[in-house]
C-alpha cells in the first residue's frame, strides 16, 4: 500500500529568483512541499515580488506534483503580537504581518506561520489578550490563513500550552484561523510524542484537529520539557526516529503538510535530501551526517 506523505522542508527565498528559486531547491530536496519566508526573517526589507517569477513558479509546481495548498509561508521573527507596551512597536507588527499576507496573496499561497510572540514585562494572561486582539485586527476571511505556532515556553513565550493557545483562539472573532504543530516545541514544552494518538486526542478537545494545517517535523537536542528550543536532525534527538514518524503517518493528518526545520550538517550542509529520503524509506539512517558531508564535498 502506498502510504500518502506530504512532506518538504525550508527552502531559500532569494531576491533573484523568488518563489522560482524556491520551488527548484524543494524540488532537488525531494519535497512535495515547502516552506520559506518573503525575505530575512530577522528585518523588514523587502523586494517587490515579480509576476514572471510566480508564474513560472506555479508552472513547475505543476509539473513536478507540488500543490500550491500544502506550500508553507513564515512570517519574521521579528512580530510580536503579545506585547503593547510600546503601541507603536505593536501596530507595527500588526501592519508588517499584514504586509505579509498581501505578499502571500499575491504569490497564491494560503498559509503563513506566526509565533504568537513574547510577554516580555507584562502578565502573560494580558500578552495572550493582546495576541487575540491584534489578530482581530488582521484575520480576514478572504486572505491567507495565520497558523499559530505551538512554542518551546523559552523565556517569555506565549503559546507552549495548549491552553494558551485555546486562549488566543477562544478570543478571535474569526474561525479563519488555524495552528501549526511543531514536534521539537511540543517535546520541549513538556508534551510527550511517544504516546501520539494520547496527544492527538489532548489536542483535539484544546484546539480542534481541523485547525491543524501544518506540522514542523523537528528532532530536539532536549529532554522532554526543558523549554530550550534547540532543533536536531531526523532520529538524532530525544523524540527519535520511530516516534517521528508516526507523526509523519499518521492517518488523522494525513492532509496535513509536514516540514522539516532541522540544522544544517556542520553548519554548512543542508540535511534535508537525505532525510526526505530517509522518512519515505521509513528507515533510520544512522550514517545520515556522514553520507551528507560525503556528498556535498564531492560537489565542490
Amino acid at each position: 500500500m502506498v502510504i500518502k506523505m506530504i512532506i518538504g522542508c525550508h527552502v531559500n527565498f532569494t531576491n533573484e529568483q523568488q518563489l522560482l528559486g524556491s520551488v527548484k531547491q524543494a524540488i532537488e530536496y525531494g519535497a512535495n512541499t515547502f516552506m520559506f519566508y518573503t525575505g530575512a526573517p530577522q528585518n523588514t526589507i523587502r523586494k517587490n515580488l515579480e509576476n514572471n517569477l510566480i508564474l513560472e513558479a506555479h508552472k513547475l509546481m505543476k509539473e513536478n506534483n507540488i500543490e500550491l495548498k500544502n506550500v508553507i509561508c513564515h512570517a519574521p521573527y521579528i512580530i510580536n503580537l503579545a506585547n503593547n507596551k510600546d503601541p507603536e512597536k505593536w501596530n507595527f507588527s500588526i501592519n508588517f504581518l499584514k504586509q505579509e499576507l498581501e505578499r502571500c496573496k499575491t504569490l497564491g499561497v494560503k498559509y503563513i506561520v506566526v509565533h504568537p510572540g513574547s510577554a516580555v514585562g507584562i502578565e502573560k494572561s494580558i500578552a495572550l489578550h493582546n495576541i487575540s486582539s491584534a489578530l482581530n485586527l488582521i484575520v480576514k476571511d478572504d486572505a491567507p490563513m495565520i497558523l499559530l505556532e505551538t512554542m518551546a515556553g523559552k523565556g517569555t513565550e506565549c503559546g507552549s500550552t495548549l491552553e494558551e493557545i485555546k486562549i488566543i483562539l477562544e478570543n478571535v472573532d474569526s474561525n479563519y484561523i488555524g495552528v501549526c504543530l511543531d514536534t521539537c516545541h511540543l517535546n520541549d514544552a513538556g508534551y510527550t510524542l511517544n504516546n501520539f494518538d494520547d496527544l492527538l486526542k489532548e489536542i483535539d478537545e484544546n484546539i480542534g484537529l481541523e485547525k491543524v494545517h501544518c506540522i514542523h517535523l523537528n528532532d530536539s537536542k532536549n529532554p522532554l520539557g526543558t523549554h530550550k528550543d534547540r532543533h536536531e536532525n531526523i532520529g538524532f534527538g530525544t523524540i527519535g526516529f520511530d516516534s517521528l514518524l508516526n507523526v509523519l503517518l499518521n492517518k488523522k493528518l494525513k492532509d496535513v503538510p509536514k516540514i522539516l526545520e532541522t540544522p544544517f550538517i556542520n553548519r554548512e550542509y543542508p540535511p534535508y535530501k537525505f532525510e526526505i529520503a530517509s522518512l519515505k524509506k521509513q528507515q533510520f539512517n544512522p550514517n545520515l551526517m556522514e553520507d551528507i558531508v560525503a556528498f556535498y564535498k564531492k560537489l565542490l
